[in-house]
């Protein structure tokens, strides 16, 4: 199935990395290796993969250290949202980016966690689910069994058609930190610092929230611990 790929994603590089505390004092969180790669390398070359032109990344906790190792890069183009004086969170960080973005459906990326041994871009295959006619977010999906680094019961279930469902209870897949996402959502927004999460509830409210499963093995790496988990576990994969 061809895809109309985004030429345009938002990197969140701006987080405080609290729970890698000691190692996010003086290591700002998307620098840290695992398996001799950086997390924020990982996540913008499988962009680079697929063709999306630029990445736009927001900047904040030790953002000299991220801004100066981004710049080596070519592909994709790296711009960056400096956030040094204020955390915005991550909608707010996408408010602040607007004008960077523009007005075209863009991917939106964490960079603590990432893929091992998919079959295929995960990012292709968000893109092509994606039907801007029914969707105003397409959430990729992980198993919330199997992937590597989830200490919570998961985040959300999936409806026959793709939208996604928040039942009681545990549930059978994680969100990846990986979206696409419609940049007019966020036009009316007033504040510095606003939250995601409330967008992904009206969206989902209305009906117009998806979700992807992913292929391959999720590794999230939130804590010091899920360093050497990663690492094992890539290490033990079997594709």
């Amino acid at each position: 199935m061809s895809a109309l790929i985004p030429e345009i994603a938002m990197v969140f590089a701006a987080g405080l990395g609290t729970r890698m505390r000691p190692l996010t004092n003086h290591l700002p969180k998307p620098l840290v290796q695992v398996k001799g790669q950086t997390l924020i390398d990982r996540t913008l070359d499988d962009l680079a993969e697929i063709g999306v032109k630029k990445a736009i990344v927001n900047v904040h906790h030790l953002a000299d250290q991220v801004e100066e190792h981004v710049a080596r890069r070519q592909n994709p183009q790296v711009i960056i949202s400096d956030e040094r004086s204020l955390l915005l969170d991550q909608a707010g960080g996408i408010r602040k980016a607007l004008p960077l973005i523009g007005s075209a459906p863009f991917f939106m990326c964490n960079t603590d966690a990432f893929w091992f041994g998919a079959k295929q871009s995960n990012l292709l295959l968000l893109a092509q689910a994606w039907d801007p006619k029914k969707m105003d977010i397409a959430l990729l999906l992980s198993q919330t069994k199997g992937s590597v680094g989830v200490d919570w019961q998961g985040d959300f279930d999936l409806a026959p058609d793709g939208r996604l469902l928040r039942p009681e209870g545990p549930k059978s897949y994680v969100y990846s930190g990986v979206a696409l996402i419609k940049p007019e959502l966020f036009f009316d927004a007033t504040g510095d610092v606003i939250k995601l999460s409330p967008y992904l509830f009206a969206a989902g409210a209305a009906g117009r929230l998806y979700g992807v499963v992913s292929q391959g093995l999720w590794l999230h790496v939130g804590s010091i611990e899920a360093i050497e988990e990663a690492e094992r576990a890539i290490a033990a994969y079997k594709k």
